[in-house]
């Protein structure tokens, strides 16, 4: 069974940092595309970055380019999300998802089968 389990949200001021974890297990992801999406109240699911699994190449959205940085684990299975000067715009609920290649558009959140169940991330101003 394959699964996917974000942690290390949290509150944090604005300014701060949180570091998320996506632990994945019930198959070897190496070679997936794996992505990081956001949900904020009342808004729909946006793309904020993935880590391809061939080359371990990053790709962010605009909005947090700069601040955001995915890494991945392929001995543990894992993929993180370092987040740095954090904003209040940056409070939702993060989603870590999972994807074997090739996939046409990874910004396209129905592209991906495999998701975890989502960690609050809460920025305070």
């Amino acid at each position: 069974q394959v699964q996917l389990v974000e942690s290390g949200g949290g509150l944090v001021q604005a300014g701060g940092s949180l570091r998320l974890s996506c632990a994945a297990s019930g198959r070897t992801f190496s070679s997936y595309f794996m992505g990081w999406f956001r949900q904020a109240p009342g808004k729909e699911r946006e793309f904020v970055g993935v880590i391809t699994g061939s080359d371990g190449r990053t790709y962010y959205a605009d909005s947090v380019k700069g601040r955001f940085t995915i890494s991945r684990d392929n001995a543990k299975n894992t993929m993180y999300l370092q987040m740095n000067s954090l904003k209040p715009e940056d409070t939702a609920v993060y989603y870590c998802a999972a994807e074997p290649p090739p996939m046409r558009n990874f910004r396209n959140a129905n592209e991906y089968d495999y998701w975890g169940q989502g960690t609050q991330v809460t920025v305070s101003s």
